[in-house]
């Protein structure tokens, strides 16, 4: 079974602040609304654009989803 995005970028955690996939990761994190179970990339694609969070911009989550889809494929 494939896992979730979230699982998924987990990994970007705990990196230099300086690595924007390390940003998002730990932002990510402390959001506890993010949908962890989600891996479909419009609903995921729709939480990022509503939150518009400034430490996770939707440029930054095209990056980890193409890594996502790529490992995960």
């Amino acid at each position: 079974m494939k896992q979730s995005f979230y699982l998924y970028a987990l990994k970007y955690r705990g990196g230099q602040m300086k690595d924007n996939k390390s940003q998002f990761a730990d932002t990510m994190f402390h959001l506890h609304d993010f949908p962890k179970y989600d891996s479909t990339f419009d609903s995921l694609s729709n939480y990022i654009e509503e939150l518009a969070h400034p430490e996770m911009p939707a440029v930054v989550f095209d990056e980890l989803w193409d890594l996502y889809i790529e490992e995960n494929s």
